[in-house]
């Protein structure tokens, strides 16, 4: 992999760059934001800038101009060794190597580039994130559970019913999965959602999959997964207890588990974001999908233009800690996101552009 030369300027998290020294940017161009999510199993960048001249309440309010995703597994190894692994490190300087030539390109004004599990719980995590910024010039912001979640909500919450009196809102990752509970903010603006209580787990698909295997899953394995996540969903059920008597509720999923669910529910044979993305599923629909992803063979599931080879040994394990969600909230509904993190990144640099602007919240 190239490294990029020292006369590029760090691009850090968040932080502004002046748009003459970019290599896309004119002096009049509006500005142009960047998000950059690192987790257990993806690099995901994102660079959009406002659609409109109102505040952006969600990915609604985003133009997106440039979008790049690749597993990189950075996690691999990680729960059996507690620390990344260099073929892992490899691929990432390299997946970043890309984003970062993109951001020049689009010439990038502000950007916030997020770490996630795999960051936070390996040994040399802050090594990695040095060596990340020697090599590429980006410095990584390794967040913590709390953000990782509020961000997630932030990103997500426009699809939820404005009429549901309770949402809970699930982003299943690599190597940690967040949950949410949403509540109207009686404060603010109707459709607005605040959150009032979480949890982030840490078990996702890739530290599940290692644990039990996931190229090959029966019954019996599947069922071991779904009791591993219970037992660690288990207090936060506890504490959500008031909540979930609530009328009109339903789930709002996030990630490439539920995205894939949505995607074989759909019989795509390639998969759509603009099919996908706000998709109502019933229970039964979702049951259905899932039945149908634990009867392929790990073959079939790489063959699946919704999954590929790189995801084969991973989707099982997502369903099956969105088995153990929906056994612990049953809802009559789901909602499909296709976005997360990336989105609510976008939505509060821009929400804080406008307010030190004095344009309003």
């Amino acid at each position: 992999m190239s490294s990029l030369g020292d006369e590029r300027r760090p691009l850090e998290a968040p932080t502004r760059v002046g748009s003459e020294s970019r290599a896309g940017a004119r002096a009049d161009a509006p500005p142009l934001y960047a998000a950059l999510d690192l987790g257990t199993n993806n690099c995901r960048l994102l660079v959009a800038r406002p659609a409109g001249a109102a505040t952006p309440s969600g990915a609604e309010g985003l133009r997106i101009i440039d979008a790049y995703s690749r597993i990189v597994r950075l996690g691999e190894g990680l729960s059996q060794s507690g620390r990344l692994g260099e073929p892992a490190i490899q691929r990432t300087l390299e997946a970043l190597d890309i984003c970062r030539d993109k951001m020049d390109r689009r010439g990038v004004t502000r950007a916030r580039l997020i770490a996630t599990e795999a960051c936070r719980a390996a040994s040399n995590g802050a090594e990695f994130v040095a060596r990340v910024y020697e090599e590429t010039g980006l410095k990584l912001e390794i967040i913590d559970r709390e953000t990782e979640a509020r961000l997630a909500a932030v990103g997500c919450g426009s699809l939820a019913d404005p009429q549901a009196a309770g949402v809970l809102l699930f982003d299943i990752g690599g190597g940690s999965t967040e949950i949410v509970w949403l509540a109207p903010d009686r404060a603010r603006q109707q459709g607005v959602r605040a959150v009032t209580i979480w949890t982030s787990i840490d078990l996702g698909v890739v530290s599940l999959a290692e644990r039990f295997g996931g190229q090959h899953v029966d019954d019996d394995t599947f069922e071991a997964m779904v009791e591993a996540f219970e037992d660690r969903l288990a207090p936060f059920v506890e504490k959500a207890m008031a909540q979930r008597a609530c009328g009109r509720f339903h789930l709002l999923g996030t990630s490439g588990t539920i995205t894939t669910v949505a995607g074989i529910h759909l019989d795509l044979s390639r998969y759509d974001r603009r099919r996908v993305d706000g998709l109502w599923m019933s229970s039964d629909q979702a049951d259905d999908a899932v039945e149908r992803l634990r009867a392929m063979s790990y073959d079939q599931r790489a063959a699946n233009g919704c999954i590929g080879h790189e995801r084969a040994d991973l989707v099982l394990a997502g369903c099956a800690i969105l088995e153990a969600i929906r056994r612990a909230f049953p809802a009559p509904r789901i909602r499909i996101a296709d976005r997360g993190l990336r989105e609510g990144i976008l939505v509060e640099m821009m929400r804080a552009d406008r307010l030190a602007a004095g344009e309003g919240a």
